[in-house]
C-alpha cells in the first residue's frame, strides 16, 4: 500500500464540490472555473502517476479553449505529446468525481492496476492559457503534483499546442525540438524561412496577413514570434487582448459557427484573414470578394491545400509514400469528393474529436487530418520521415528530387506533429501560398463548398442518442435514422447526420444540400425529428437562415 496520507491532507483544502458531476471527454474537463478547484488538484495528482507509470514527462494544460471567459478545464498531455490514453480519461472521471472520502482508494485502485512504482520519479509540465481564473487553477493542480511527491516545471503562458511540443521534446532527448517556447520559434520559424527563401519577389501586399487573436494566448505568443519571423510574414494582428474578451464575438469558432468576420477586425475585399481560437489549437481562413461576400476556408479547405501541396512535392521527388486524408462526418462533401476523385488520394473518416483521427492519421506514411472546425495537422510516419532524409542526402539524386525531399523536409519540421496547432498551420499555409503563388480566392476556388447548416436541439437526456459508422448513422432512437434517410432523398446533394453533444444535452445537426435554403430546410425537418423522437425539450426548433 502506498503512503497517501500527506495526499489526503492536501485534499481537503480542495474539497470536491456536491452535485458536480464531470466527464473526462476528447478536450478534457470543461466547465465554470469556480467549480474547478478539486479537479485541478486530483488532475495533478494524475499526472504524477501517469508519469511515474510511463517513465517519462507528462503534461498538465489548464485551458478552456474555444469557451467563454468565466469557463476553465484541464487536459492532460502523454509523453509523445498526443492526447491522454483511453484508458486513462476514465481514471480521471473517476477521481474528478470522488468523495473526500473515497479519493485514496481510487488512488489505490490506480497504482494497482498500473502497477505502479511509487518510489520512481515523476516530472509534469504546466501551462495555462490566459483567462483570469487560470493561474490560481494551474497552481492548485501543482498543489496536486507535489502532494505525491513529484517534481515540476511551470511553463506559465502558453498555448496548448507550444505544451504538447514541450512534452514531446522533454521525452525525446530534445530530438524533436528544444524543451522552451523559445525552442519552438526557433524551430518553426527556421523551417518557414527555408520554405520561403525561393519566393524572393512577393511585395508587402503578397505577405501581408490580419490575424484574429480571439483575446487569447495565441495573440501574446504571435507577438512574441513575429521577429523570428524576420518580416517574410507581415502580420496585423486584432483581438490582441488588450481591451476585448477572450473568445467574445470573435475566435474561430465565432468565425466558423456564424460564417462572418469577427468583431474588432477590418476587412477589405479581397484580404487574406484568419483567426485562432482561444488556446491557439485551431484557425481558419476568410475573406471579403469584390461584391462583400464573406468566403470562409475551414479545415476542409486546409487539408486540401496540404495534401495538394504533399503531393506535388512528392511526384516530383519521385517518393512513393501513402497519403490519407482524414475527416469527420462534418467535413464538407464537395470536399471529399475532390480528395478522391480530383486528387486520387484515400479518404477516411473516423468520430469527432481530434483523438480519433490522430489514432487513424497514424496508420498511414503520411497522414492529414483536419476537423471542419480547422483543428489538425499532419503526422510523418518514421519511416517516411527516414526515406525524405534520405533523399535529401542522396548525391545520385537529380537536383529536382533533393530540391522537393528539401521542401518536404522544413515542411516537416514546420508542422507541429503532436496536435493541431494555429501558429504552426498558419505558417504552413502562408509558406504553401507563398510557394504556389496563390492568392486566397484562387485557393478558395479549388473546390466549391455545399451549403450547410448546423443547430443545436435541447434534449432531456443526449444518451437516447446513439451512432455508429464514425457518427454518421443514428441506431436509437427508434425510427430516427429512417425519418433522417427520408427526408435527405428530398433534397439534391444532400446529407445529414445527429450526434450527441459530449458535455450537454443537446443533439448536434449536420445537413447540407445543393442550396443554402434546402440545407437550412432540412437541418430544420431533421432537428424536429430529433425534437419529436429523443426527448426534446422547450420550444420547438425554428428555420435558421442566413
Amino acid at each position: 500500500m502506498a503512503d497517501l496520507e500527506g495526499a489526503f491532507q492536501m485534499s481537503l483544502l480542495h474539497p470536491n464540490l456536491k452535485g458536480v458531476i464531470l466527464q473526462y471527454g476528447t478536450a478534457g474537463f470543461r466547465t465554470k472555473a469556480e467549480e474547478l478547484d478539486h479537479v485541478m488538484f486530483r488532475m495533478g495528482q494524475l499526472a504524477a502517476l501517469r508519469s511515474k507509470k510511463t517513465k517519462s514527462t507528462i503534461g498538465v494544460m489548464v485551458t478552456a479553449s474555444h469557451n467563454p471567459e468565466e469557463d476553465n478545464g484541464v487536459k492532460l498531455v502523454d509523453p509523445l505529446g498526443e492526447m491522454l490514453a483511453s484508458a486513462w480519461e476514465e481514471y480521471a472521471t473517476q477521481l474528478a468525481n470522488a468523495e473526500e472520502n473515497q479519493l485514496t482508494v481510487i488512488l489505490e485502485k490506480i497504482i494497482q492496476e498500473e502497477k505502479i512504482e511509487m518510489h520512481i520519479g515523476a516530472f509534469v509540465v504546466v501551462g495555462r492559457d490566459t483567462r483570469p481564473s487560470s493561474l490560481k487553477l494551474s497552481q492548485t493542480a501543482i498543489d496536486g503534483i507535489i502532494s505525491l511527491g513529484s517534481k515540476h516545471k511551470d511553463y506559465g503562458l502558453v498555448t496548448t499546442p507550444q505544451l504538447h511540443y514541450i512534452v514531446c521534446c522533454h521525452n525525446t532527448n530534445q530530438m524533436y525540438g528544444t524543451a522552451s517556447v523559445e525552442g519552438y520559434y526557433e524551430k518553426l520559424s527556421k523551417a518557414f524561412l527555408e520554405l520561403t527563401k525561393q519566393t524572393p519577389n512577393r511585395t508587402d501586399d503578397h505577405k501581408h496577413l490580419k490575424v484574429d487573436g480571439a483575446n487569447g494566448i495565441g495573440a501574446l505568443k504571435l507577438k512574441e514570434m513575429e521577429n523570428y519571423l524576420q518580416k517574410k510574414l507581415l502580420i496585423s494582428l486584432y483581438n490582441d487582448g488588450t481591451a476585448g474578451k477572450l473568445n467574445h464575438l470573435c475566435g474561430a469558432d465565432y468565425v466558423k459557427v456564424q460564417q462572418k468576420r469577427p468583431e474588432g477586425i477590418r476587412m477589405m475585399a479581397g484580404e487574406r484573414c484568419c483567426s485562432y481560437d482561444g488556446d491557439a489549437d485551431r484557425v481558419v481562413y476568410y475573406y471579403y470578394d469584390s461584391a462583400s461576400l464573406f468566403h470562409l476556408l475551414d479545415g476542409d479547405k486546409i487539408a486540401t491545400l496540404i495534401t495538394t501541396f504533399l503531393k506535388e512535392l512528392l511526384t516530383k521527388a519521385d517518393l512513393h509514400l501513402q497519403v490519407a486524408v482524414v475527416q469527420t462526418a462534418y467535413a464538407n462533401g464537395s470536399s471529399t469528393r475532390y480528395l478522391e476523385e480530383t486528387m486520387k488520394v484515400e479518404v477516411h473518416c473516423a468520430k469527432t474529436g481530434v483523438k480519433h483521427l490522430h489514432h487513424k492519421a497514424q496508420q498511414f506514411d503520411i497522414g492529414v487530418y483536419f476537423e471542419a472546425n480547422g483543428h489538425g495537422t499532419v503526422l510523418f510516419s518514421k519511416d517516411a520521415q527516414k526515406k525524405i532524409q534520405q533523399l535529401v542526402e542522396n548525391q545520385n539524386a537529380s537536383k529536382e528530387q533533393i530540391n522537393a525531399a528539401k521542401l518536404l523536409m522544413n515542411t516537416l519540421n514546420l508542422i507541429n506533429q503532436t496536435v493541431g496547432d494555429a501558429i504552426s498551420d498558419m505558417l504552413l499555409i502562408e509558406a504553401i501560398l507563398a510557394l504556389k503563388g496563390m492568392t486566397v480566392q484562387q485557393w478558395d476556388a479549388i473546390y466549391t463548398d455545399l451549403p450547410n447548416r448546423q443547430v443545436k436541439v435541447k434534449v432531456a437526456d443526449r444518451r437516447v442518442i446513439d451512432t455508429t459508422d464514425a457518427e454518421r448513422r443514428a441506431v436509437s432512437p427508434p425510427g430516427l435514422q429512417e425519418a433522417i434517410d427520408s427526408l435527405v432523398q428530398k433534397y439534391s446533394l444532400s446529407r445529414a447526420f445527429v450526434r450527441p453533444s459530449g458535455t450537454e444535452d443537446v443533439v448536434r445537426v449536420y445537413a447540407e444540400a445543393d442550396t443554402q435554403t434546402n440545407a437550412d430546410l432540412l437541418a430544420h425537418k431533421v432537428s424536429l425529428a430529433v425534437y419529436k423522437l429523443a426527448g426534446g425539450v422547450g420550444e420547438e426548433p425554428k428555420v435558421v437562415r442566413s
